[in-house]
Formats: structure tokens, sequence, C-alpha cells
């Protein structure tokens, strides 16, 4: 079944076409990733299905509803979440308590605790991602490879149930690069939860430069390039397009 639909979306800005007439289609649960040299227009791409910026014109559906001209903040209320580049939590908070803040998101007031909300949700939340033995630990003392794990956590967090299962909207992740900066084995560990979440039912579409990443891990690979959908297939496929090792793999390339 058809979950998300891209159709024609175009982003300039000046005489740059970051998104030139991209198109492409995601089925329910399945694992994508995204990806071309700088300047392809991938973030663009992100930004525009998450509500950071708005395209000159297409189409983006999800779930057979429209999604442009809806805040981010709406569109999390239809299932749609993501991560950035750099790890976005609050650093001068707790595991935990960043968690409880995102759980508790437009229920807080001013004589809350947060300490006291959502703890047992919260807990739930990171355990899958390793993190539960440093819930009291202020995130600015953990390791990036920590802080990418915590940033995934508080994206399913930011869902209307706030939970993986018996969801009550469909659920789009959009994660863009999550194994950028982190080293082999902490890449290997966050691209198993991604696949994980996937695995649940979740459709993921993420963005990377590390071919480790996407290669054994996605189901399908989209290739852009200035702006353009220029390769879409399987894995393998992709691998063996002639236009994609030339200009991008490399003909060396080898899975």
């Amino acid at each position: 079944m058809t979950a998300l639909q891209v159709r024609d979306l175009k982003r300039h800005f000046g005489g740059v076409r970051a998104l030139d007439g991209v198109s492409f289609e995601l089925a329910a649960g399945q694992c994508v990733a995204l990806i071309g040299p700088n300047g392809a227009g991938k973030s663009t791409c992100f930004a525009c299905l998450a509500g950071q910026q708005q395209p000159q014109s297409g189409q983006v559906l999800w779930a057979g509803q429209p999604l442009l001209g809806l805040s981010p903040a709406e569109r999390l209320q239809r299932g749609v979440a993501r991560t950035f580049q750099v790890a976005q939590t609050f650093e001068a908070l707790t595991v935990l308590q960043n968690l409880q803040l995102v759980l508790s998101a437009g229920q807080l007031s001013w004589w809350d605790r947060l300490d006291a909300r959502d703890r047992h949700a919260a807990e739930a939340l990171l355990e899958p991602m390793d993190l539960l033995a440093h819930r009291h630990a202020v995130v600015a003392d953990l390791p990036y490879g920590a802080k990418k794990r915590l940033e995934l956590a508080m994206a399913l967090a930011g869902w209307p149930d706030g939970h993986l299962d018996s969801p009550s909207v469909p659920r789009l992740l959009l994660l863009d690069e999550p194994a950028a900066g982190l080293a082999p084995a902490e890449r290997q560990a966050m691209m198993a939860l991604v696949r994980r979440v996937a695995d649940s039912g979740v459709t993921v579409l993420y963005t990377e430069h590390n071919m480790d990443a996407v290669f054994g891990v996605a189901d399908r690979v989209l290739v852009l390039m200035q702006g353009r959908l220029v390769a879409d297939g399987t894995p393998e496929q992709v691998a063996q397009d002639p236009r994609v090792r030339q200009d991008y793999l490399g003909q060396q390339f080898s899975l």
C-alpha cells in the first residue's frame, strides 16, 4: 500500500534548482535511503517533507492526505516525525527529562513537576536505545552517539501516542543522516535501531553519506543528483546503475 506520495516537487533558491521536479512513492513500512552527493537536494527534500521549507510547486501526500501548507507540529500530529544532521536535544536536561518533556508537550502547566510526568513511557522508549542506564545523566555529558540515539527516541516520543505498538496514526520517520559523526561500531548500532523501527511497521526515509549505513539496511535506494531523481531501485540495482557508479559511488564500489 502506498503511504507517501511525492509529486513533481520543486524548490529553487535564485538560480539554484535544489529540487527540480522530484517524484517518488514509499510503501507503508518500507525503509528507504535517499542518497546523493553534497548539494544534490537531499536536505531540501527533507525540509519540504517535514515542513521547515515550502516548495514552489508539487504535492506531498501522506496516508492520502496533503501535507503542504501544514506546520511541522501539524505534520507531527499526522504521524510525520524527523531528526536532523546534528542531534537536536535539550542539553541542560537529563536523558529521561528529554523524553518526559516531549511526551508531555502541550500538557505541562507551570505547577507541574517534569520528573513526575510519563516516567514509565519515557523509560520504555529509552530501553531499546540502550540509554536506560543513562537516564539520569545530563545530556551535555553524553557522548555524541548516545545523543543521536536519544534524538531518535525523542522523534518516536513525539508521535500522538508516544510509542510504537498499536499506533493511532500511520507513521513516517524522516532521518537526516542518522549515522553522521558516528564511529563504525556506533553507526552499525544506530542503523540496527533504524531497521528495528522500520520492521515495527513505521515507514522510514533517511539520508546518508556512509554507504555501509545504506547498503544492507535499506529496502530501496533513491539517488538525487542536482535536484533530480536519477535512480530508484533495490540496493543491488542502484549499486550497478552506470550513472550512479560514474558520478557518485565510483567504479570500484562493490557491495
